[in-house]
């Protein structure tokens, strides 16, 4: 009872140290630091690596890219702090980063108890499985008595229980704490079967020995909303960053993409030229604490999200995923965004 007691005790001083340091207003921190502190993943192809000389590269790193293009119309002026599944959160809570772009799931716990706020959901996904083709499987339902490699400290590994219970199957967690290590183990045969969201698995199986000998199962267990995650404490931050993600997603819908952003400022359309900055009375920048072309600034910096989306993980890159829920509304899929006006 007394090591609970205490594990409260220093969660309650973490929550408190980072709502401090919110409060003390992370724009204003950041412009004096002058770069944007981002955590990343580790190493997840697509989503945020680096390469070989050590520049970082992906969707959520293009994220960061956005967020630092919006407060100093600079997408270079970013630092990245690596975080696997479980220092991710000490990292945010404690102030060391400013913004967790990190295939993190919006969930309530993390919402209230852990101290977050989540808005914009950058990328839908759900929870699924690959396998081996050599082991004749097609459904999840078809592996009871399997070994699953699974990450811990996941709501990975949280799905998977419930729904192995829930469909009264059997099956042996392989756990690992380090997504490096979970890959190993699955790419050397020490489990049947991975499971992570089902981007993370198509990322995942260009980084195994011989990729063409696995396959992704159909079954889509679970609901996992991405997006960046800030501290509580300090709403301006909050608006900066999830207004970035929501021009991004405008900047689609109106067809501005980062080579026509400039022409773009000259439209007739009243909503593209508020948008962009250049209505005389505009002061959608000032508002969050920013200049009014904050949002060109941002797509001349990393385009918009269809362009960030293709060139990642869509059609223009290796992982080739599908737009699918992550298409426009009004382009069959569910990305929405508020209007800036």
């Amino acid at each position: 009872m007394k090591i609970k007691l205490l594990s409260v005790a220093i969660g309650a001083a973490v929550f408190a140290l980072g709502a401090s340091a919110a409060s003390a207003t992370t724009l204003g921190d950041v412009k004096a630091k002058g770069f944007v502190q981002c955590g990343v993943n580790t190493g997840l192809t697509g989503f945020a690596a680096p390469d070989a000389s050590g520049n970082w590269a992906g969707f959520d790193v293009d994220f960061c890219k956005a967020v630092a293009s919006a407060v100093f119309g600079d997408p270079t002026k970013v630092k990245y702090t690596p975080t696997n599944a479980k220092e991710r959160f000490t990292a945010l809570q404690s102030g060391e980063i400013d913004v967790l772009s990190r295939n993190t799931t919006w969930t309530i716990n993390r919402d209230t108890a852990l101290g977050f706020n989540f808005r914009p959901i950058t990328y839908y996904d759900g929870q699924g499985f690959m396998v081996r083709k050599s082991l004749n499987v097609k459904s999840a339902l078809e592996l009871s008595g399997a070994a699953i490699c699974v990450q811990s400290g996941t709501t990975t590994e949280l799905n998977l229980a419930d729904y192995f219970k829930a469909n009264n199957l059997q099956y042996n967690p392989v756990v690992f704490e380090k997504l490096e290590e979970v890959n190993a183990a699955y790419d050397s045969g020490r489990c049947d079967v991975y499971t992570t969201d089902q981007s993370g698995l198509y990322s995942l199986r260009l980084t195994l020995k011989n990729p063409d000998e696995h396959m992704i199962l159909p079954e889509i267990i679970s609901k996992e909303p991405l997006g960046p995650a800030v501290r509580q404490g300090d709403d301006q931050w909050f608006d900066i960053v999830s207004w970035t993600a929501y021009a991004l997603i405008n900047a689609e819908e109106f067809g501005i993409t980062q080579a026509n952003v400039d022409e773009m400022k000259n439209s007739p359309n009243p909503d593209i030229k508020r948008f962009l900055g250049s209505e005389a009375d505009t002061k959608i920048g000032t508002d969050l604490g920013l200049t009014n072309d904050w949002a060109a600034n941002v797509i001349k910096g990393v385009g918009n999200y269809g362009e960030i989306f293709e060139r990642n993980i869509g059609q223009g890159s290796p992982l080739k995923i599908a737009r699918g829920l992550n298409a426009l509304w009004n382009k069959g899929g569910i990305q929405y965004a508020p209007p800036v006006r």
